[in-house]
């Protein structure tokens, strides 16, 4: 797409006008024609019509205009094709005008746009091998690029969103700046590549479209298409700007080019690492480490002040993927990210996402998060080198504004000022930031050491002998089941928690109706947001593991957990975990005799998201396979997905008796809300999770009514608070902790634990810190307890 200043105006003599007089009839009858064809064939509506004929008539006529006042005043054979590419233009934007009001022919759409694109290849070697190359013929040929590029961009947009517009409305753009700023208004050499920049341009969007790929793989095509035609228009600026731009603008453009460098370089310094702080407040501040920065370069030359900076902005865009990660870590899990132990989460992160979302947009999100980090690291780099090369060429200057901004920096930071109330003016946040990450890494490098000691320290309940082990619940069994996100936030002071109290009190009623009694109190997670299995290990084994570099190191011990206390007293243990992956874990540390997971539980309806099946389902076959009549008492525990993030689609109870092999749930898939539809807004997430929680706890209490086991004792719990999405910011990390059972026996031996009676407990509920609970449950149920050891 080239700008050509246009020509000196002579008069066409009497054979050429006839000539221009017979294309202009012969363009705007051509184009009724072929909107007649693709009316009878395709089908056109009013708007198309009027589309088309407007967009055939003002090209001809434009066309006609251009050439009577040229310095050729004459219609060339290439002339002819570019006319023909215009009247296609005027058929594909007649097909997409009419598509606003009623389906139009993807065939004919993508059939006139591929010929029109087809002929923009002949038209230059027609005009070439005849001799009639001329500027004005480029001219126009370059703007047909243009506009169908726009038209296509329009049709695109309504699939993949509206900044696929910013394609179409490039060239454009370009025009009016021309008109604000002359210097871009100037002539453009010939470029092959600008063509074949448009060229790919209109390609991929006549394939995108078509519809003949996934909209994932066309909106990546899409957006390169974008970056491919944003990297020729930028080419073209920086030549205009070097060939043409006067002192006056090269002053202005390096002033914004300066501004913009300490924008970002301000942006990056002051960015909260937790997303609730955002805020101004927090962008009118003064950071230190930028007038350090800048001090430093004004006393080096420049080589050395070059490689100064790059170091700089190395370090400042470090830190500031450290803040993304801290972000990502506080919105899901309620913690900072730990630089030394939390990689291997990321790639447990990716693998809840892939089962979220699915592999290929997964795929598509860690690309494009590889790619921003990339132009980040450049931009921030770059940034921090022309900032300081300013400073250093406009060095008194520089001087007079670093010694007031450092003068109100320290008065700011020893008189604690604040411009915006809770905010100090002098910011040392970046520097605060790298100290934490510094700390971070000492105490994750140590922890080996100290988690170590608590491992493989003396175990006091593991020396239970079997015969005195749990005998106050020999004969029964023991499921502990642990509720996917079931916090403290559920069950109070949220805009969902009434539901779910509601439906618990309801469920109660029935519970306490079939003589089953309940006790509950809190427990504190070493997790929040997600890593359940965090929170499954630490109540088994009576450690706080509140890291994956714990978890592992757990795992590769014999620590004794409560599915060995319940393998070495006698109960036949089981694992349910309905995820797709089998887990060897579950056999080679914590031993549990029989593991069921989706591949070996006769499933055959549909997933829900990231749940596998419904919880309902998992409780039915879990009693199908387990507690038929005289089975061995059975310790096992239970993970319930349903309550999983993102909480949609949503499964919803069916009669126990047509659970079946699940396929009964087909239908629901169907009809159920579906993740974008939930995730559009926070009331709409926050409004499906209560409803997941509602349907986890129903599904749980009614199936304890339904299987009427007098000898079942059931442990339920959460095994983390939802992320704050759900919980908000900085929520504790409490879960509900529940005994349901109908067996006297077990109500007294609880009885010093002081819980309270219901599923809802109050605040003035007891709290038991989950690494306590092994300990607490083995010595409460043994013959002889053994004396507690402490584990931190």
């Amino acid at each position: 797409m080239q700008t050509i200043q246009p020509p000196a105006v002579q008069v066409a003599d009497k054979g050429a006008l006839r000539v221009i007089r017979l294309a202009t009839i012969l363009g705007i009858l051509a184009t009724a024609a072929l909107l007649g064809v693709v009316s009878v064939t395709a089908g056109l509506g009013a708007a198309g019509w009027i589309a088309g004929l407007v967009t055939g008539s003002v090209a001809t006529a434009l066309l006609a205009t251009a050439r009577k006042r040229s310095d050729q005043p004459a219609i060339f054979p290439a002339d002819w094709v570019t006319l023909t590419r215009m009247v296609l233009i005027a058929g594909v934007t007649g097909l997409v005008a009419d598509s606003f009001g009623r389906p139009v022919s993807i065939t004919a759409l993508v059939t006139l746009s591929a010929v029109a694109l087809a002929l923009d290849a002949v038209d230059g070697q027609v005009a070439r091998r005849t001799g009639t190359a001329t500027p004005l013929g480029g001219r126009f040929d370059g703007e047909a690029d243009a506009f169908l590029i726009l038209v296509l961009s329009i049709a695109v947009s309504r699939d993949y969103g509206s900044w696929v517009l910013a394609i179409g409305a490039a060239r454009y753009a370009f025009l009016l700046a021309g008109l604000l700023i002359p210097w871009l208004a100037a002539p453009l050499p010939p470029r092959y590549w600008g063509k074949v920049a448009a060229a790919v341009t209109g390609i991929v969007l006549t394939v995108a479209a078509s519809g003949l790929i996934n909209r994932i793989t066309g909106m990546i095509a899409v957006a390169a298409a974008l970056l491919l035609l944003a990297e020729s228009f930028g080419r073209n600026v920086i030549w205009l700007y070097r060939t043409g731009a006067d002192p006056r603008a090269r002053l202005a453009v390096r002033f914004t080019i300066a501004a913009l460098a300490l924008a970002l370089l301000w942006f990056t310094l002051l960015l909260p690492d937790r997303t609730y702080q955002f805020a101004l407040g927090n962008f009118v501040r003064i950071p230190i480490e930028l007038l350090v920065l800048v001090a430093v370069a004004l006393f080096l030359p420049p080589w050395p002040r070059r490689i100064v900076a790059a170091i700089a902005g190395i370090l400042f865009t470090v830190l500031l993927f450290a803040k993304f990660l801290n972000m990502g870590y506080y919105d899901l899990l309620n913690r900072a990210f730990n630089p030394v132990t939390d990689w291997s989460e990321i790639a447990q992160a990716k693998g809840v996402l892939q089962d979220s979302i699915g592999a290929k947009l997964t795929n598509v999100v860690a690309v494009v998060l590889v790619i921003g980090l990339g132009l980040l690291l450049v931009a921030i780099t770059a940034a921090a080198i022309h900032l300081t090369a300013v400073a250093a060429r406009h060095r008194r200057g520089t001087v007079r504004g670093l010694a007031a901004l450092t003068a109100v920096w320290g008065l700011s930071a020893g008189l604690s000022l604040q411009l915006i109330p809770g905010t100090a003016l002098a910011s040392a946040s970046e520097t605060g930031l790298a100290v934490d990450q510094v700390h971070a890494v000492q105490a994750a490098l140590a922890d080996p050491r100290i988690f170590g000691q608590a491992i493989h320290s003396r175990d006091p309940e593991a020396a239970i002998p079997a015969s005195d082990l749990l005998t106050g619940l020999r004969g029964k069994d023991v499921l502990i089941v642990f509720v996917e996100s079931y916090g403290q936030v559920a069950v109070r002071g949220t805009s969902f928690s009434p539901g779910i109290d509601a439906v618990l009190r309801q469920q109660q009623g029935m519970l306490t109706r079939a003589g089953w009694s309940t006790k509950s109190a809190w427990a504190g997670s070493p997790t929040s947001g997600g890593v359940s299995w965090l929170a499954h290990s630490t109540l088994q084994s009576g450690l706080w593991v509140n890291s994956q570099q714990r978890y592992d190191e757990l795992i590769a011990s014999q620590r004794f957990t409560l599915s060995d206390a319940f393998n070495k007293a006698g109960w036949h243990t089981v694992l349910d975990d309905p995820e797709d992956t089998p887990w060897a874990t579950a056999t080679s540390f914590y031993h549990y005799a029989q593991v069921y997971n989706r591949s070996n539980v006769g499933y055959h309806g549909p997933s829900f998201s990231y749940s596998a099946m419904p919880d309902q389902y998992t409780y039915a076959e879990f009693q199908r396979l387990e507690l038929t009549p005289g089975h061995q008492p059975v310790m096992a525990q239970i993970a319930t997905t349903s309550s999983h993030t993102p909480w949609a689609p949503l499964p919803s109870m069916v009669p126990w008796n047509q659970v079946g092999n699940g396929s009964v749930f087909d239908s629901q898939r169907g009809t159920a809300a579906d993740v974008a539809r939930v995730w559009s807004n926070t009331n709409t997430v926050r409004q499906f999770f209560g409803q997941s929680i509602q349907y986890s706890m129903t599904a749980l209490t009614s199936w304890v009514t339904e299987l009427n086991d007098p000898n079942l004792v059931l442990i339920l719990l959460g095994d983390e608070q939802p992320h704050s999405t759900i919980s908000g910011p900085d929520p504790d990390n409490y879960v509900p902790l529940s005994i349901v059972t109908r067996a006297p026996s077990v109500l007294k031996q609880i009885s010093s634990w002081h819980w309270q009676n219901g599923l809802l407990p109050d605040l003035s509920a007891p709290f038991e810190p989950m690494d306590a609970f092994r300990n607490q449950l083995l010595n409460t149920f043994s013959t002889v307890p053994a004396k507690a050891a402490p584990t931190r």
